[in-house]
């Protein structure tokens, strides 16, 4: 395809955060042009917030369903619908897309429920659509160079797995004090049942999941609301159990006072061990056992996965909004081979699915019915 493909955007108005991150990557690459938003349910919000991002008022609107049902009449019509939301509005919004024979890349989690992802997923083979998950944490070079050296064998056989992520910013009722991020993500008609632990609990997973390859078979986890009168958690830690006979540490925690972004991940072999802290992106650290620890930096790593996920030279930083970039830049490149017959570059199919964000779901209930049960080991069957 010689053209970028158009996109349209349903949420991430004025006051959102992510929707302008989403904005910002999905241009990044020069893949996509915007080309139609239902950017609030407020008209007044929508009208606004779509002057402010220069979109033609015609293809501004305050109902997402009329945007789906408007743009499916017009020759020159989107193609590819962000969601970017709160969690409740995803499946029924990506239900509609597809539907509507638009490809879809979805903020995450993927729903509120198991069954509305498998549902999801089902919608998606049926009519044979992209549907990418914005797990953009595994887009980082160095995170896709992680699981091309497990992938290697480097690290030997996999024993241990410690993944978690702190943050400080629910540390007090913001969601009583006017923060409108805070209060959804802790209402469960709007977040669903899991507040921390779906939140960031499922960005720890899938960053485990995805550099390891390995999906754990059982969890013993607990979950904790600190905050008074707070009813989602703000805070989990489980342990795991693989099936190669490997142990893994979970935590998740969004009261982890002087903590702003911490997602770090240590995988342990017999041979030599891994470490990744997202808020040093550009490195990885690998140990070999009995051996100096290496100061991996991106641009300078020699495998595939690194170099399709790289856009500048060593020593200058990339960063959150450029792996956010290649979720999208992945996403692109599945639909227009889809589009042209061709195979997609086999680095491009990393990019989160709809399957990676039912095995989110899995893993939320699985974490729910242990919590429920004191800890009680469960599978995440």
């Amino acid at each position: 395809m010689s053209r970028r493909l158009r996109l349209a955007m349903l949420g991430g108005g004025e006051g959102a955060f992510i929707g302008a991150v989403h904005r910002i990557a999905a241009r990044l690459d020069d893949c996509y042009e915007l080309v139609a938003a239902a950017l609030s349910s407020d008209p007044a919000r929508a009208a606004a917030s779509a002057a402010a991002i220069h979109l033609p008022a015609d293809r501004s609107y305050a109902d997402w369903r009329e945007l789906l049902r408007a743009e499916a009449a017009r020759p020159d019509g989107a193609e590819v619908v962000a969601i970017v939301t709160p969690n409740h509005l995803h499946a029924p919004m990506a239900t509609a897309a597809l539907q509507a024979g638009l490809h879809v890349v979805c903020d995450k989690p993927l729903a509120v429920s198991l069954a509305e992802g498998e549902e999801l997923a089902r919608l998606a083979r049926q009519h044979g659509r992209v549907f990418a998950l914005a797990h953009a944490y595994a887009a980082y070079p160095m995170v896709r160079h992680a699981r091309h050296l497990v992938a290697s064998g480097a690290l030997g056989t996999i024993r241990l797995v410690q993944a978690e992520y702190q943050q400080d910013w629910l540390t007090r009722a913001e969601e009583q004090a006017g923060n409108k991020q805070a209060a959804w993500r802790n209402d469960p008609a709007q977040a669903g049942p899991a507040g921390c632990l779906g939140d960031i609990g499922t960005h720890a997973f899938q960053l485990a999941c995805f550099v390891t390859g390995m999906v754990p078979e059982q969890l013993s986890a607990e979950l904790t609301s600190f905050v008074p009168g707070r009813v989602l958690d703000d805070h989990v830690q489980m342990m795991l159990r693989y099936a190669n006979g490997a142990r893994g540490l979970l935590w998740a925690s969004q009261v982890a006072a002087g903590c702003e972004n911490a997602l770090r991940l240590r995988v342990f072999g017999t041979e030599a061990s891994i470490a990744f802290d997202q808020e040093q992106p550009n490195e990885l650290w690998f140990t070999p056992l009995g051996g100096a620890a290496q100061r991996l930096t991106r641009g300078r790593v020699d495998s595939a996965a690194a170099r399709q996920a790289t856009r500048v030279p060593a020593g200058h930083p990339e960063g959150y909004l450029e792996a956010f970039a290649q979720v999208y830049r992945d996403a692109a490149e599945l639909i227009r081979a889809q589009a042209e017959g061709r195979p997609a570059d086999a680095q491009a199919l990393q990019v989160a699915t709809v399957e990676d964000g039912v095995a989110g779901h899995r893993f939320i209930e699985a974490v729910l019915r242990s919590s429920a049960a004191d800890g009680r080991w469960v599978p995440l069957g």
